[in-house]
Order: structure tokens, then sequence, then C-alpha cells
């Protein structure tokens, strides 16, 4: 085997696919020849947190990114295999010297594969540059000033789309494989969001127009949330988007906004406030991928320690496969379920009520309603998804509890019926006035309105107010516990946001 080309470069497409403020690609279609590379990894596919759905949307975001590069002169291979070993038959073939990727907050699959390409890298001379590509600081060692870190990259320029992508003579693209090859098992999806870099811009482009006006008070109903929220998660968790994208075109579209008021024109008054609450969000975003990066090992262990043994001894089986399936009794729960079979997504506050409905009415260990979820978010990230079932499952000790009323929800969010009553066709007939708790008709009206309880629909799986009660009894207990005080200390110290407890000291 020859020595290493110097000018020739293997770009690793990962969560990033997308041509734009894709620094990696950038950096080495600037210095030579480039190998633009994905890799269906078996052992990423047919994992349990993996779906069909997963995999669709990374076709066709592939599908466009092969286009793209191709429009440049480029090739984007795709292979099917385990790393380091696909890198080291190309490297046979084409011997780069120089391995280009953006850093990646995955779980522990991608971690331990991360280290197996570091030491094969290494062996092999070949340098790996691992290009941040959103907010997450690596390594940091203090979460002091991290915000003012975050404002300075999302700030920086975007990185331009390249002029020219030169790929070797000879390089086979590959065709992209069926699901089956790829090792993925089948999904429910039937309405899902397509992927790619077009629908990404095409996506944030009409919230920042129309859509998001409404987005600070429409974001919690089910509703009003399906058109109101940004819908951009599927693309940030895949990279057709990157963040800094998405905060760059938000401050535009704000100092737009804020000239026209200077101007003396009427603007809607909702928008302000809506991409003020929106910004947040995206820090959001970051913070809690930045929590995962610091503490990987929170996929599979309480954030705090002291909470270990909680839940785990008491885990019932007929109550997890109830609340996977949609059929606990309680319509929103039941609702929310259903649609995610079906869509792949649901609005923030709906995801925090599933999961405080396993944890703390169903009395779960929040690991596998973790992972069932996992496989059904179109936009699962593993660093949010995990940071996040533990705040609203209540193991960090540093979060504010929230049991949710299933019951309230429907009264709040959707007191008509028109979200549960699409995804629960048997409440059709049922009067607005006991859609929050169908149990509490009386026969003669189940059978009037065509729902009888234990047969249309179930009967709650717990009793609401019991279940409520012991939850908020038993958390209080463990809370009050010293050893658990001095923990959830540490954990603050850790990964709590110094945001606002630098608005409290000025």
């Amino acid at each position: 085997m020859g020595k290493h080309e110097r000018d020739l470069h293997l770009v690793w497409f990962k969560r990033d696919l997308r041509l734009s403020d894709h620094r990696p690609l950038r950096e080495a279609s600037e210095r030579g020849r480039v190998i633009c590379l994905y890799v269906f990894e078996p052992e990423v596919c047919g994992s349990e947190e993996f779906d069909e759905s997963h995999f669709n949307f990374i076709c066709e975001s592939l599908g466009e990114l092969r286009d793209g590069l191709r429009a440049k002169g480029g090739e984007l291979a795709v292979r099917t295999g385990s790393l380091p070993g696909v890198f080291q038959d190309l490297w046979e073939q084409y011997p780069f010297a120089d391995l280009w990727s953006h850093e990646e907050t995955g779980n522990a699959i991608t971690f331990d594969r991360d280290r197996r390409v570091a030491a094969w890298a290494k062996e092999r001379s070949v340098r790996w540059h691992e290009i941040p590509q959103n907010g997450v600081v690596r390594p940091l060692r203090s979460r002091d000033g991290w915000s003012r870190r975050w404002q300075i990259r999302m700030s920086e320029e975007t990185a331009a789309v390249p002029g020219r992508v030169q790929a070797p003579m000879g390089l086979f693209g590959g065709e992209l494989p069926c699901r089956e090859e790829a090792g993925c098992a089948p999904g429910s999806k039937k309405v899902l969001q397509r992927g790619g870099e077009a629908h990404a811009h095409e996506t944030l482009q009409s919230f920042l127009a129309t859509r998001g006006v409404g987005y600070r008070t429409e974001m919690s109903s089910p509703l009003t949330a399906e058109g109101s929220c940004s819908r951009l998660s599927p693309y940030l968790a895949w990279g057709n988007i990157s963040v800094r994208e998405v905060y760059r075109e938000t401050r535009r579209r704000v100092r737009d906004l804020r000239l026209v008021k200077e101007r003396g024109e009427k603007i809607d008054s909702r928008w302000l406030r809506s991409l003020g609450s929106f910004e947040g969000r995206l820090r959001w975003h970051c913070h809690f991928l930045q929590k995962f990066e610091d503490e990987p090992s929170i996929e599979f262990r309480n954030m705090n320690r002291a909470y270990d043994g909680l839940r785990e001894a008491e885990f019932d089986e007929r109550r997890f496969e109830a609340w996977c399936r949609g059929e606990t009794g309680y319509p929103m729960v039941d609702a929310c379920m259903k649609a995610l079979h079906e869509t792949g997504w649901i609005n923030f506050r709906m995801r925090a009520m599933l999961v405080s409905f396993a944890s703390y009415h169903l009395w779960l260990h929040w690991r596998r309603p973790a992972v069932f979820l996992a496989r059904h978010f179109l936009d699962f990230e593993p660093g949010i998804h995990f940071s996040q079932f533990q705040m609203q499952s209540g193991v960090t000790g540093i979060n504010a509890l929230r049991i949710y009323s299933p019951a309230k929800q429907v009264v709040d969010q959707d007191p008509g019926g028109e979200f549960l009553k699409r995804y629960l066709p048997a409440l059709e007939g049922v009067p607005d006035a006991f859609l929050p708790e169908p149990h509490k008709m009386p026969g003669k009206l189940q059978r009037e309105a065509g729902c009888v309880l234990g047969s249309d629909y179930p009967l709650p799986i717990v009793c609401h107010r019991e279940a409520y009660s012991l939850a908020r009894k038993r958390m209080g207990e463990i809370r009050s516990r010293p050893e658990v005080r001095e923990e959830s200390r540490r954990v603050l110290g850790k990964h709590g946001s110094r945001k606002r407890q630098a608005r409290a000291r000025k």
C-alpha cells in the first residue's frame, strides 16, 4: 500500500445531512479531493432506539445530499457495515490522510464506535478533525460562562457551501440500502415530515414568516402546536439544518420586525414575544445536549444517584404495555400515544405529560419508557431525550416536580375533543363534558354515546387522585433526606443553568 495522499480527505456525514454550514465539508474541499461518506451501521440501525421512520428520513436526506454534491462535482459514497471496518476498506483503496466530521453527542453505541474510530485513525496516522456544530463545549470544565460562549458560537458566520467538491476518480457511490439490509425493524408511521435540507429551510421560513406568530401561546395544545410550533426538531436532530442557521435567521427576522415597528408601521404584537420564546428554546436545546456530553452515563442511570432504587423494583409490565399501546383509559394520554405511533411527533407539553404519567401515575422507572419513546420520536436526539426524561421523571433532584393531570390537559388544551377524536374514534359520540374522564359517564349515557367503558374504550388503569397523592408523598419523602439534598447540590453544580443565577446577581 502506498503512502497517504496528502490532498485526499474523507468527510464522514452523521447527524449533519446538509451542505450549508458544514465546516468539515468546507475545510476538506478547500484542501483537495474529497470522499464524502455516509455509513448505515448495523449497531445503530438495529438498536432498540431506532425506527423505520428514522431510516426513511435519513434516506430522503441522503438522496438530496447526493444530488447536491454531484451538482458540485462530488459524490456521496453510501456504505453499510460496522466502523471502522468501512473506513479500512476505503482507506486501502483511497489512502486518505485526513478524516473530517462534526462532533456528535450521541448514545453509548456511537460513543463506543467513536473510540474505535479514534484508535483506528491513530494506528494509521490519519488525522481526525472533529468540529463543533452546535453550542456543546467539549471538554467543559465549568458551566460558568456557558451561555456567553453559546451566544458567541451562534453568532459566528455560517460556513459557505463549497463552490466545488472534487471526488477522487472512480469513486463508487453505491445504492441506498433497503430497510432489511440496514438491519432496521419495521415501523408503524403513516404521516411523517419529509427529510432533507430543502424541507428544513422551507419549514424554517414558513415559521418565521407566518406560522410562528402565536408560538408562545399556542405551543401547549396538541391542536394549535401542530402548526404554530417550528416543527424543526427532526431537521435539527438529523442535521438538515444547523442550530446556528436557525438562530441567525430568527435574529434577522426579529431585527426586521423591530425596524418595521420603528417606522411606525403596525406589526402583530405577538411576534416579538413568540420569537423571544423560540430563541430561548434554541439555547435550551444545547443546554440539555451539554448535560449529556458532560455525563453520558445518564443514558442508563439516574443523574442523581440518591434516587437509585426509587422505582426499579416495582416496574409493572401490564401498566407499561398499556401505556405503550395508548390504552390507559385517560384520553389525552392515549391520544398522544396514538399520534406518536402514526406521525412520530407530538408537542413538548404533551411529551412531558406522557413521561409524567408513566413516572408518577404508573410509577415506572424511566429507562424503558425512554427507549420506547426514542423509537417513536422522529426527532430523537439522545442528548436531549435522556436529559429531558430524567428531568420530567423527577430523578435529577434539581427540577420542580411536574405531575400532570390528564383530565385537566383535556380541559385546557382540547375542550372540544378535536384532537382526542382524531386518534380515539371510540370517543366520537362522548359529550364534551365527559371527554376528560369518560369513565364517569352513567351506563345509559355510555350506551347512547356508543362508548361503553371496558369494551369500546378502556377503563382507567389507575385512579388519578390516588396515584397523584401517593407519588407526591413518596417524592416528598425522598427529597427531604439529607443525602438526597447533598447529591442534588452536586448535580446543580455540574449541570445547573447559570443564566438564571446571573440575572439574580444583577
